[in-house]
């Protein structure tokens, strides 16, 4: 049993299976979460019969590091091994005052987004929550090694994978995250980032545990198809903006809608303009984003002028819009150029 597979009730239950009280579970989900605790040996305020206990019955199992990459820009990217040989990466991006870290929750993506060279690998398999909240503690353990004092304060769901086509194991971790005894992640900090997986969206809105980035990336039906193809033909882009307008926000939260800049392809102002009618009346933030070049993939980026351009459109019909400056690009750990081999 590895403890970092379990939700705290199910921590509760377990070690009532060893004959232990319930507050103990709030002891271990302490050691494993806010202090780090690799060993058993170490949590010193546990009594060493359950210590012994839990040598016998359970493990504390992390990924492991197999590489690292510094970019120019103070970006470090990790290529992480998981227990049976899978790789994934996970990605720390400096801010003024604080980090965000980008999470992967697949080893693959299945989605083929023509843009992304995640999407050209394939899907393996969906992560499990160990490996999901496990990216952290390895990236904070590695920091405290490094001496660093900043600390990751906003995560973000946009490394390799689609969150909602693994929507039971996110949903656990965003339920860890939040945990006062554990994490302890305000939902605010934490956003997930998706193509718009609609009974995926419906369950994530109930649950209220984090903010929401829509992939985008096209103002109409027929360009979301010729680019994101699988998206746009599962999810039309008429019922993914009305399931949107139904999607609970607590006050002054918005959508953020994340469009990538091609060259050509999207980025004309006839473009702008449809998106600004596409976002009329809506609650939502626009990330601009640039294109980030990665080996086969057949686009080119947008002319700078083009995107101020296409940025004062959204502004001037009322949409607030930022461009997203790039980091990391360097060592290919910008947005959409995440690409691990899926074995070691």
């Amino acid at each position: 049993m590895n403890l970092l597979n379990l939700s705290f009730e199910e921590m509760e239950a377990f070690l009532g299976g060893l004959g232990e009280p319930r507050y103990r579970a709030g002891q271990v989900w302490q050691w494993l979460w806010q202090k780090g605790c690799q060993s058993f040996s170490d949590m010193t305020n546990l009594s060493k019969e359950l210590r012994r206990k839990l040598e016998g019955s359970a493990e504390i199992s992390r990924p492991r590091i197999e590489a690292i990459q510094e970019s120019r820009d103070g970006t470090i990217k990790f290529l992480l091994g998981l227990s049976d040989g899978a790789l994934v990466e996970t990605v720390l991006i400096p801010e003024k005052d604080h980090l965000t870290q980008c999470l992967s929750c697949q080893v693959g993506c299945p989605m083929g987004c023509t843009f992304c060279a995640t999407g050209q690998m394939g899907l393996a398999r969906n992560m499990v929550q160990s490996e999901i909240l496990g990216q952290i503690l390895v990236a904070g353990d590695y920091l405290k090694e490094q001496g660093q004092t900043k600390a990751p304060k906003n995560l973000v769901f946009m490394g390799m994978g689609e969150p909602l086509l693994n929507l039971k194991e996110l949903t656990r971790s965003l339920a860890a995250l939040n945990h006062n005894m554990g994490l302890n992640f305000s939902s605010r900090r934490i956003t997930v980032s998706t193509v718009g997986i609609i009974k995926g969206l419906e369950a994530l809105g109930q649950s209220g545990l984090c903010m929401l980035a829509i992939s985008l990336h096209a103002p109409t039906q027929d360009l979301r198809k010729q680019i994101m193809p699988m998206a746009a033909g599962t999810e039309p882009l008429d019922e993914l903006m009305a399931c949107l307008d139904r999607y609970p926000l607590k006050p002054r939260q918005r959508i953020t809608f994340e469009y990538l800049l091609l060259a050509g392809v999207n980025d004309t102002p006839g473009h702008a303009k449809a998106l600004a009618r596409l976002l009329a009346g809506k609650k939502a933030k626009v990330n601009l984003i640039p294109f980030h070049p990665s080996k086969g993939l057949p686009y080119k980026a947008s002319d700078p002028d083009a995107v101020l351009a296409f940025e004062k459109i959204l502004w001037d019909k009322g949409l607030t819009a930022v461009l997203r400056k790039s980091k990391g690009l360097d060592i290919a750990a910008a947005c959409g150029q995440l690409k691990a081999a899926l074995t070691a």
